[in-house]
């Protein structure tokens, strides 16, 4: 069960410009405050990887977060944007304990693919876009973060994914943390995400012909014309978009030529 979500949308490491955006997230900030607790999880693991200069910006943009950001901005040399057309997805999430498995602590899942400044830029920007008293336990856990660089909460088992992207950074000091063996493992990062978006599970195949079918029947269902709500229509039709090209790419290279 999910108790915690934050989606981070960002240009990708091969695109030469840097842009960062917020997805769907879901951020408590009552009871045991697992919202506030992801949100200073993300900007702890990210923070060590800042350089000089985007260090020296981060307390003004904390600052400034806590009376809400205004976008489109820059900041950390990112430009922060409303729109998600063609950025790259980072999924960060708390988790209820997996106790069939034997498990009693919640796990915290952070994906690592992403540039890092944009991983906590995006935690800002969440934070700042909470309602006031919320926003204010939110800063708490981001301030925390800030003064502790790449120390997470305890009482989290830490699963950090970063599927198919070079230089896999090491597990930060004193956290016990494990690299994910689901099904997903193996799995790049872009991939994941366009095969979630149009329903694909692990262990299917990326097949051409159900590519185009499934795409066909999300966007009809996405589209107003078909009864769906114009808010977040475009955006929605243009992520199924990104998906399907991206999985057009993996059916394409997985072609092999005869002989």
């Amino acid at each position: 069960m999910l108790l915690a979500e934050l989606n981070i949308r960002h240009t990708r490491r091969h695109q030469p410009t840097r842009r960062v955006a917020l997805g769907d997230a879901y951020l408590p900030t009552s009871g045991a405050a697992f919202g506030a607790v992801l949100l200073g999880a993300v900007v702890a693991e990210h923070v060590p990887w800042l350089d000089e200069e985007q260090h020296d910006a981060l307390h003004r943009f904390v600052h400034d977060g806590r009376n809400g950001l205004s976008v489109p901005r820059l900041a950390l040399r990112y430009r922060l944007q409303t729109d998600t057309h063609g950025l790259d997805l980072s999924r960060h999430r708390i988790l209820r304990p997996d106790v069939e498995q034997g498990s009693i602590r919640p796990r915290l899942e952070l994906d690592l693919h992403g540039p890092a400044a944009s991983q906590v830029i995006g935690a800002v920007m969440a934070a700042a876009g909470l309602p006031p008293s919320a926003r204010s336990i939110a800063f708490r856990a981001v301030d925390a973060a800030v003064l502790r660089p790449g120390v997470l909460p305890e009482g989290l088992d830490v699963i950090r994914r970063a599927e198919g992207m070079p230089g896999v950074r090491p597990p930060a000091p004193g956290v016990r943390a494990g690299w994910s063996n689901d099904a997903w493992a193996g799995v790049p990062s872009d991939r994941r995400w366009a095969m979630e978006v149009l329903g694909l599970t692990s262990d299917m195949e990326v097949e051409r012909d159900d590519v185009q079918r499934r795409f066909r029947r999300l966007v009809r269902l996405a589209h107003p014309d078909h009864g769906a709500v114009n808010a977040g229509a475009a955006e929605r039709i243009a992520e199924l978009t990104d998906a399907r090209e991206v999985l057009l790419g993996v059916a394409s290279a997985d072609v092999r030529p005869a002989g």
